[in-house]
């Protein structure tokens, strides 16, 4: 009888296993194929695969599935009699399954000659391990790389295929031929350098050719790497490692039968910690961790017993992340970088229940209405719509109540019908769920999604009002920080400073006792609107200069990006000041309301009204209202009636509001002013 074998690392290929490769005709053929290996023996039902072949499956589908499945037997199966049951590619209940046996899949083959390595001694493992690596003729289904029902298995393959390389480097060190271990894990990690095993063998294998000076320049480059681009330490193996390296531990050298004489890579006890810990008459005071110690060790302890490549730790790590985003600074910086790495990461799991969790736990509440990093908003945005495709139906109402939060907060500015839609529906959702945080996250979704018009600064108010009660009353602190936030510039944008003032402290007392950092750079700056608003401009020059070094590394590009010309050109505006704009300044975002009066004193005026006539709609944000203002104020020293119509049609609904002063931030006056004018 003719065997059949299968290759899936690389190409998906079928072969005679004493003969050629077999003819498998067309990609869908060979996809077919490839998913019912994926499938490892079950049975697949043709509307699955249905759904696997085709985004949008044409009619007849079933057909053309049942038809490439009848292609494939012959090419399988060339000598079965008509109207034989098939032996490889059956007819299973509601589908059909590929009962192979195990050592005809190259993969699965991989995967036993992988746990085989693992009880043999060293010659034995490296034997097994170089055949195993040499199957692989590619990345695993290479061919069906953008196929959700493969990404799952391609990222368990190329893992398991990473610890095969570096089990092999672990077993030439064994053998005492470190020099053959280097340039594998040279080249392993050029690709992979995250791998901080690899960084631990190479470094072992360059100490055992006499080259010390080298195995720690690995390791300072392993700790660049992991900080740079990853945000942690090294762990406590590599550090352990060094630290025997600096010292020459005998523990690094091989006994002369081929083994060291202990784990170089086991973590050291504390330097003496031994004695004082199993010492009947150390105190608590001695034996009592610090804060700081406690942290190191928890994380320590969390290293060794949750494994690298462990779902439980993506999902903590996001958690670590939210916690790092409210910091500021760099840490806020960090934590959008390692935001998007952690999704991106989760969604190649394939498992969408897991992708929503890890996408949803990142539930930071957010105040200013402009991306700080508007390409990872739109991946995580991207990601999260594909999220909620692919759930499966069922009890997934909390993990679509967070995913459609997060979309409606990354989508903020935009003026498309996405974001207002994702936001009510996850409003609604929560509300039905009596869920505090949920709700909690969803209104701020709600807020985010509130500027499609101007004068909705009461609306904004109510909103920061509920935030305000419901965090409160369940021990939400951020939530608390944010609503009242919220208000504060719902209240300033009613010229309400008495009740904006008690905003502001309430803010700064939550953001004191709660160490939140980034509180202070929104309370300071609605410290120089306000001065501005009553009556005080010199006063309030000083104050935004000094909010504006504050909000200086603070991490948000987003709002600090061009904002003190534009809060300066405000200031002068709303007094009736020279408006002096500096050409040379950055004005990022606010270029284009900024430009025509930077050429009115040029005395460009015609270029002027050309800029003046060119702009779009204002972003649906918080500064839509100045935008309209300023647009007003340059229309009218052109003398330009049909810009003055526009911006007084978008202004009005705002009449009994001070023009930009629901960002918090600047204001220029009464919009009243602007219509009469």
């Amino acid at each position: 009888m003719v065997r059949v074998v299968f290759g899936v690392l690389g190409p998906t290929v079928a072969a005679v296993d004493s003969g050629g490769p077999l003819a498998l005709k067309g990609p869908r053929h060979r996809a077919v194929l490839a998913r019912l290996i994926v499938a490892r023996r079950r049975v697949v039902p043709v509307a699955r695969l249905v759904e696997d072949l085709w985004a949008d499956p044409p009619p007849g589908a079933v057909g053309a599935v049942q038809t490439f499945v009848a292609a494939l037997r012959r090419v399988l199966e060339p000598e079965r009699p008509p109207r034989a049951p098939a032996r490889l590619l059956v007819t299973d209940g509601p589908g059909y399954a590929l009962r192979t046996e195990p050592d005809t899949v190259d993969a699965w083959r991989f995967e036993t000659a992988l746990a085989t390595a693992a009880g043999l001694p060293a010659p034995g493992a490296l034997s097994t391990l170089e055949e195993a690596l040499g199957w692989w003729r590619g990345p695993a289904y290479a061919e069906f790389a953008d196929e959700d029902w493969s990404r799952g298995e391609r990222a368990r393959l190329a893992e398991l295929r990473l610890q095969a390389v570096e089990r092999r480097a672990e077993a030439h060190l064994a053998l005492g031929r470190p020099a053959d271990a280097v340039p594998d894990l040279d080249a392993h990690l050029t690709d992979h350098p995250w791998r901080e095993d690899a960084w631990r063998l190479l470094a072992l294998a360059l100490y055992r050719q006499h080259r010390q000076g080298d195995a720690l320049a690995v390791l300072r480059r392993a700790r660049e790497v992991l900080v740079d681009q990853l945000g942690v330490d090294p762990g406590p193996r590599l550090r352990h490692l060094e630290s025997d390296i600096l010292t020459q531990a005998p523990a690094l050298d091989l006994r002369p039968g081929g083994a060291p004489q202990h784990d170089p890579a086991r973590p050291h006890p504390p330097r003496g910690a031994g004695n004082r810990a199993t010492s009947p008459h150390a105190s608590a005071a001695t034996t009592q961790p610090t804060t700081a110690q406690l942290w190191t060790q928890a994380a320590k302890a969390y290293d060794r017993t949750v494994a690298g490549g462990a779902r439980a730790r993506l999902e903590s790590t996001v958690g670590l992340i939210r916690n790092l985003a409210v910091t500021g600074g760099d840490g806020l910086a960090e934590a959008r970088r390692h935001r998007t790495a952690a999704v991106t990461a989760a969604e190649e799991f394939a498992d969408p229940e897991l992708t929503a969790r890890v996408i949803g736990a990142y539930d930071v509440p957010a105040i200013w209405t402009r991306a700080d990093d508007p390409a990872a908003a739109r991946h995580i945005v991207a990601v999260a719509e594909r999220t909620l495709t692919a759930l499966p139906t069922g009890p997934h109402d909390t993990a679509r109540c967070r995913l459609l939060s997060t979309v409606a907060l990354e989508t903020r500015g935009a003026t498309g019908p996405r974001g207002p839609e994702a936001a009510r529906e996850a409003e609604a959702l929560a509300r039905s769920l009596d869920d505090p945080a949920l709700l909690a996250f969803a209104l701020n979704g709600t807020f985010m999604q509130s500027f499609t018009r101007a004068g909705l600064a009461p609306r904004r108010d109510a909103t920061g009002a509920e935030l305000v009660e419901l965090a409160a009353r369940h021990g939400l602190v951020t939530y608390e920080v944010l609503g009242h936030l919220i208000r504060l510039q719902a209240r300033a944008a009613l010229a309400d400073f008495a009740a904006a003032d008690t905003h502001a402290a309430a803010a700064d007392r939550l953001a004191e006792r709660h160490e939140l950092p980034l509180v202070g750079v929104f309370t300071e700056w609605y410290g120089a609107l306000r001065l501005s608003a009553t009556g005080q401009p010199a006063r309030a020059e000083t104050a935004c200069l000094a909010a504006a070094a504050r909000l200086d590394g603070a991490g948000m590009p987003g709002l600090e990006r061009g904002l003190l010309p534009l809060a300066l050109l405000c200031l002068r505006l709303a007094h009736g000041l020279p408006p002096d704009p500096d050409p040379r300044a950055d004005w990022g975002p606010h270029l284009p309301w900024a430009e025509p009066f930077t050429l009115i004193a040029e005395g460009r005026h015609t270029e002027a009204r050309t800029a003046l006539r060119a702009l779009r709609e204002p972003p649906h944000d918080l500064l839509y209202e100045a935008y309209c203002a300023l647009e007003a104020e340059a229309a009218l020293r052109l003398g330009d009636r049909t810009v003055l119509e526009r911006a007084r049609t978008r202004l009005r609904p705002a009449a009994a509001e001070l023009a930009g002063a629901g960002s918090g931030l600047l204001t220029l006056g009464p919009v009243e002013r602007y219509l009469a004018d």
